[in-house]
């Protein structure tokens, strides 16, 4: 790991890249689960024009003051750059306890750069940073369907708590959620 891999709170100026990297995680992770018109469709000026304005939403005014958006970093080329991104906060599910329940509601690695630490490094920030808030428990959404995201929470030990649902992306898409404890 070089000293300039390490995971920052995202500014403004990160935006761009965070939609830039967003796109191309959801065609490497979700690509072949998605009707074709939809993956090709996330490159489009609406989809990046609407992915850009939820960010800025995260970072200018969050929904609560323990929701977060972070940033991986490393050095490429001698230029310090944004790698990867994490958005988390108190869990939005009707059953769950959002005092003490976080989830991590979006993880995404440049698919160039998976496998070098840098979504590990975005997890364990989430989790100190959901630790320190006093949440108990952590959930994921992923899709159901065998991924690279859901292999690698459940590398990282999280496991299926029961919960499912489907989202609408052109064709219905099977989500299940994942926990894991994270008390002290």
């Amino acid at each position: 790991m070089s000293s300039a891999q390490f995971v920052r709170p995202a500014r403004s100026a990160d935006v761009d890249t965070v939609v830039d990297l967003q796109v191309a995680s959801w065609r490497a992770v979700y690509g072949e689960l998605l009707p074709a018109e939809v993956a090709e469709g996330l490159s489009g000026g609406e989809a990046r024009e609407q992915f850009r304005e939820q960010w800025s939403a995260a970072l200018e005014s969050p929904p609560t003051s323990r929701h977060r958006l972070v940033v991986a970093t490393d050095e490429v080329g001698g230029v310090r750059t944004v790698v990867g991104f994490a958005a988390f906060g108190p869990a939005g599910d009707p059953d769950l306890w959002p005092a003490t329940d976080g989830e991590v509601f979006a993880l995404h690695v440049d698919p160039e750069r998976v496998r070098e630490g840098h979504g590990s490094r975005l997890l364990n920030a989430c989790v100190d940073h959901l630790v320190e808030g006093g949440f108990r428990t952590v959930h994921v959404w992923t899709p159901e369907e065998e991924n690279a995201l859901r292999s690698f929470f459940e590398a990282s030990g999280w496991r299926a708590d029961g919960a499912r649902r489907e989202i609408d992306m052109g064709r219905l898409l099977p989500m299940v959620r994942l926990h894991a404890s994270v008390s002290e």
